[in-house]
């Protein structure tokens, strides 16, 4: 089946083919049929029945497909960021780090990480202490914040000693306390 048909016929098994079908399907696919695609590529890279490399294909594949398809909301960006950070500590720890690849490299997603988070772990933690008396949009901030530091606990195990490890770790322990 060709990439137009599929267009056509949404409903189709994109999980019955290539990589390559997939990627010609995602360039003009927007919507429901971008967060197939992202779903689909993703689970093809948690098959462990492909060598690491061609799982590693099909994670940038997803993750290309999760950058298109949300839009410019605080909710929206932080869900993206959200599935970048989840699929790129997966790769790194279930098939192994990369520093020459920047989505597999982990010193480069601690970066992305912190760079992605609006406040610091202090100041996380002084509002969590009276989170039910927080305005809506505070308490959506502090869940955007636990939502974007999920993947830490396994992310801070392959990271060097620095500063933006101590600052990841100080996060793994301010997340318990968020709302």
């Amino acid at each position: 089946m060709n990439a137009d048909a599929d267009h056509e016929n949404p409903s189709c098994d994109l999980s019955a083919g290539t990589i390559e079908r997939l990627q010609r399907f995602a360039e003009d696919a927007q919507g429901r049929q971008l967060e197939s695609v992202r779903v689909v590529a993703q689970g093809h890279a948690y098959g462990a029945d492909e060598p690491h490399e061609v799982r590693k294909q099909w994670a940038k594949l997803s993750l290309q497909a999760n950058q298109r398809l949300y839009g410019d909301s605080l909710w929206d960006q932080a869900r993206a960021a959200q599935h970048n950070f989840m699929l790129r500590t997966w790769v790194i720890d279930q098939l192994g780090p990369d520093d020459e690849d920047h989505d597999w490299s982990p010193e480069a997603l601690a970066s992305d990480t912190v760079t992605a988070l609006a406040l610091t772990p202090a100041d996380a933690r002084a509002l969590a202490d009276h989170w039910r008396s927080l305005e809506v949009e505070q308490m959506g901030e502090l869940r955007r914040h636990k939502n974007l530091t999920a993947h830490l606990d396994r992310l801070v195990d392959h990271l060097q000693p620095s500063p933006v490890r101590d600052q990841l770790l100080a996060w793994t322990e301010t997340r318990q306390h968020l709302p």
